[in-house]
């Protein structure tokens, strides 16, 4: 794989999407009723990993919503993402530059959410530099953020719990079948194999190190914000990971995506920004080496089901977690 292949990942790498005209006939009488209005018009999002129904629609009064409809025939998960992504609406405070959830509809099977449509473009890959700047800024103002009273968001400690485990689960393996499931890892995933007790050892203090009372997005990518042209003004989308934990983590855990699309060193990025101030370097260690951990022992598993290139992304993610860990051990 070219340096050229792991910039496009992101983009080139999305979960299988429906068209308008794939949703059944109830689906789409169902997002017109909640809409107001009939649809003339759709713009189908190719990016990002979600498989499913996730477009612009343009309706017959004038107005456009970005609408979002998945069931278990896509994934099996996709229908708990998008409720997860309900509670995680309810959560954000005003400031937090998310589209706003206008509506939504979960009849047991195909779960619909209605955003406000916002106008902007991804990130152009490889990163321009006010791009990343833009988009830096936005995720130091999100570090300050908190969820809104009342909300039932989990604690970032709790959700990446089972995730967080990715050394110890290649410790119990036999020495040739670790060396396989990080084998898409490459000459990094190498190194991890050889440094694994220390890993094993640092992924312990992972979770603590995420506690914290912070709004926490849990999935800033590339493809996860849109900037708008002319405005210096950047959207953070797709908030079904979101958390409450440690207000660095947004900023740490986005930089090896960063660093493989071309975006810069993600230590002296880390370091240039107002939320590493006071982050103590073994905390940073134990958060990247959970991080790293579940992207080296996910990318050795088998697709999900419409997902099937994601491997891939999450061995290219691992990989640039691991050039920034190693300078850290």
């Amino acid at each position: 794989m070219s340096a050229d292949d792991v910039i496009a990942l992101p983009l080139a790498f999305g979960g299988q999407r429906l068209d308008w005209r794939d949703l059944p006939r109830h689906v789409r009488e169902r997002i017109q009723v909640l809409a107001g209005a009939r649809v003339t018009a759709e713009s189908t999002l190719t990016s990002g990993f979600s498989p499913g129904f996730v477009a612009v629609l343009e309706l017959t009064d004038g107005r456009a919503v970005f609408v979002k409809a998945v069931s278990p025939d896509q994934n099996p998960q996709s229908p708990d993402l998008a409720r997860a992504e309900i509670r995680a609406a309810r959560a954000l405070p005003p400031e937090v530059p998310a589209p706003r959830l206008r509506w939504w509809d979960d009849d047991g099977e195909w779960v619909i959410l209605g955003f406000d449509a916002v106008h902007g473009r991804q990130p152009e890959l490889p990163w321009r530099t006010d791009d990343l700047q833009l988009v830096l800024a936005a995720v130091d103002a999100l570090a300050d953020a908190e969820p809104l009273p009342g909300h039932d968001l989990p604690r970032t400690d709790d959700r990446l719990a089972d995730d967080f485990t990715g050394w110890r689960s290649l410790h119990r393996l036999a020495p040739q079948d670790r060396a396989e499931v990080v084998a898409g890892v490459g000459e990094p995933g190498r190194w991890a194999l050889e440094h694994l007790d220390d890993l094993v050892r640092f992924e312990q203090d992972a979770l603590r190190v995420c506690a914290g009372d912070s709004l926490v997005h849990g999935d800033l990518r590339a493809d996860n914000v849109m900037v708008e042209d002319g405005h210096s003004r950047v959207w953070l989308i797709d908030w079904p990971h979101a958390s409450v934990g440690a207000p660095w983590l947004d900023l740490a855990f986005m930089l090896p995506s960063v660093s493989l699309q071309g975006g810069g060193d993600p230590a002296r990025i880390f370091a240039g920004r107002p939320v590493s101030d006071g982050v103590p370097r073994e905390d940073l260690r134990a958060g990247l080496t959970g991080l790293a951990g579940y992207f080296a022992w996910a990318s050795g598993q088998p697709a999900p089901p419409g997902i099937p290139n994601l491997r891939a992304f999450q061995a290219a993610q691992a990989a640039a977690t691991l050039r920034w860990l190693r300078d850290l051990t």
